[in-house]
């Protein structure tokens, strides 16, 4: 069923008695297609059909990569640790 976001606003517990008994709820703003109210249990199949992988934070989408070379490693461990310091442009 396609509920007018009005319609739906005013409505909102027949919207989501239907979305439990009946399946999907459209709703639309301005007569396009907008969001769609499901069950709780729709929902829950939905995300147990989909293997969402957690994203990665960036250390460890680094430690994940390929091997750094130690030349690499050696110079970034033995720069210097002050937080201030000259760079050459």
């Amino acid at each position: 069923m396609s509920w007018a976001l009005q319609d739906a606003k005013a409505r909102f517990s027949e919207v989501v008695k239907r979305a439990q008994t009946e399946g999907p709820q459209e709703v639309t703003v301005r007569g396009e297609p907008a969001v769609v109210v499901i069950s709780q249990e729709e929902f829950s199949a939905l995300q147990r059909g989909q293997k969402a992988t957690p994203k990665k934070s960036i250390v460890d989408h680094l430690l994940d990569g390929p091997a750094w070379p130690d030349d690499f490693v050696e110079m970034v461990n033995a720069r210097s640790k002050e937080p201030g310091r000259d760079i050459e442009f």
